[in-house]
């Protein structure tokens, strides 16, 4: 029960222990069960209710299957249902009406449905006096047919392929567009036809270079010089320039994330001075890194140390942990991507690889720290005890800091006779065995982070196939990323 206080006192009220379910229909209802067919009856309310991350999906046309839904929000909420009964006596000289009031249950859950609705597609056919024909009897089977229903001719009905994501307005900033001064220029349109890109080139103009290439380049484009002399205007970019020559007079070569780590610099100027100083390779043993102008590879065997090694953890019952065990993240994962019938998944956000200095307030009278860009070392190096921040790596053999790795690695120096697309200056199957070692120690440090008894049991080896993750869950020097920027 619950008290209520009045003007004459407090009264005693009997709840009902009934927990109850409201949804606030966006409709005038005056047939319930055709209310409750909308929303798939009532099989369907209970199991959107049985999921709290489903939203409530109601069908203004429910035969019909081309019919987009509107979506409800779910919210808790403490309210109550009353039945409020009203009798007033018949007749001219009826006294005051009666009022009886009983509370049926609390309202625990309540769906509102607070977007807009979607676009809807029909199955109709214009005809030529502008009539329109319904298809629906022409394309959707309600039972089994014979050859001549396929056969049929039909007017083309090609439903797209994918209504709106979103059901709330946002705000949409218009920006002029970009005019380039430098960049790709599309075709005039000849008796070809010729169709050029759809979107001008960023004006980064770095160099690639194949495997397979018989030169490499020796000075950067001038366009790339004209880009970065026009920003090289602040004693931090002269600053940068001068920093990251040096470093590659010591290591002429240099994955993204290594520069990062050893560069402060704001991205965006790091997209300019790269291409000024390194040219980028597209395949081969020195893929997705950067090379000085100059310097070539295939040529020098101690560029063995430089070659690049493409890491993913293993993961799945045969190596003793699953996803879910693993405390290290994808960059990119579908849990961040809902579809409209599903709740927005508010979540603590994972940490950046990124130290910023800038921590709280500064002090009255003192100029906030300036911002940081620099990586952590764990963005590129791999050491024995620690985990990556990023379940798919790219890492330069140089950066693998154990031993028993570098042994591995310079097994063969001095040996070395040619270098080959897949393996380099090493011996053939030497990234195979690296990545067993490293996966080996991984296992190590997540077994000790694992809780006892957490997770599921290990299983004999080879009982269940290997699951490796995909590149589209990859690191922050993803070479599919980095190669779309300079395009």
């Amino acid at each position: 029960g619950c008290a209520v206080r009045s003007p004459e006192g407090t009264a005693v009220l009997n709840v009902s222990q009934r927990r109850l379910v409201c949804v606030e229909y966006p409709g005038v209802v005056r047939h319930l069960d055709r209310a409750l067919e909308t929303l798939r009856g009532e099989k369907g309310v209970s199991k959107t209710y049985s999921d709290p991350s489903k939203r409530l999906e109601l069908y203004y046309r429910p035969r019909d299957p081309y019919c987009h839904p509107v979506c409800g929000n779910r919210y808790p909420s403490t309210n109550l249902l009353l039945r409020v009964r009203r009798r007033v006596r018949k007749g001219e000289g009826g006294g005051e009406a009666q009022v009886a009031m009983e509370v049926l249950g609390v309202i625990g859950t309540t769906y509102k449905f607070q977007g807009m609705a979607d676009f809807q597609y029909l199955a109709i056919h214009m005809r030529p006096d502008s009539t329109h024909m319904s298809l629906y009897d022409k394309i959707i089977l309600r039972q089994p047919e014979t050859k001549e229903f396929f056969d049929m001719d039909v007017p083309l009905f090609i439903p797209p392929p994918i209504f709106s994501r979103l059901d709330t307005p946002v705000d949409y900033y218009y920006r002029p567009e970009i005019q380039h001064r430098e960049g790709y220029v599309p075709p005039a349109v000849s008796s070809e036809n010729l169709i050029g890109l759809s979107r001008a080139r960023r004006p980064h103009n770095a160099i690639f270079v194949s495997f397979e290439d018989k030169t490499v380049p020796m000075e950067p484009l001038e366009p790339a010089v004209q880009n970065w002399k026009r920003v090289c205007v602040h004693p931090s970019e002269i600053k940068a320039e001068e920093e990251l020559k040096k470093m590659f007079e010591r290591r002429p070569i240099w994955s993204r994330n290594a520069v990062k780590a050893n560069l402060d610099i704001h991205p965006e100027k790091l997209k300019l001075l790269l291409p000024y100083l390194a040219y980028y390779m597209l395949t081969g043993p020195w893929r997705s890194l950067w090379v000085r102008f100059g310097y070539d590879p295939r040529t020098k065997p101690e560029a063995k140390a430089y070659q690049v090694l493409d890491f993913r953890i293993r993961c799945g019952m045969k190596h003793g942990y699953t996803p879910n065990d693993l405390p290290v993240k994808a960059k990119r994962s579908t849990y961040n991507y809902s579809l409209p019938t599903t709740v927005n998944k508010a979540g603590p956000q994972p940490a950046s690889l990124r130290e910023i200095t800038q921590e709280g307030s500064a002090p009255p009278g003192r100029k906030p720290a300036p911002l940081r860009y620099k990586l952590k070392e764990s963005a590129y190096i791999f050491r024995d005890g620690t985990l990556p921040p990023y379940r798919q790596m790219f890492y330069q053999l140089c950066d693998l800091d154990v031993e028993s790795i570098k042994k591995v690695i310079h097994c063969n120096d001095g040996q070395e006779e040619e270098c080959n697309e897949r393996d380099g200056w090493c011996l053939p199957r030497t990234t195979d065995e690296l990545r067993n070692i490293m996966s080996s120690m991984i296992k190590q440090v997540i077994r000790a982070k694992k809780p006892a008894g957490h997770g599921s049991q290990e299983r004999e080896s080879g009982e269940e196939d290997e699951e490796e993750f995909q590149p589209s869950e990859g690191s922050d020097n993803e070479m599919e990323t980095e190669i779309l920027e300079y395009m």
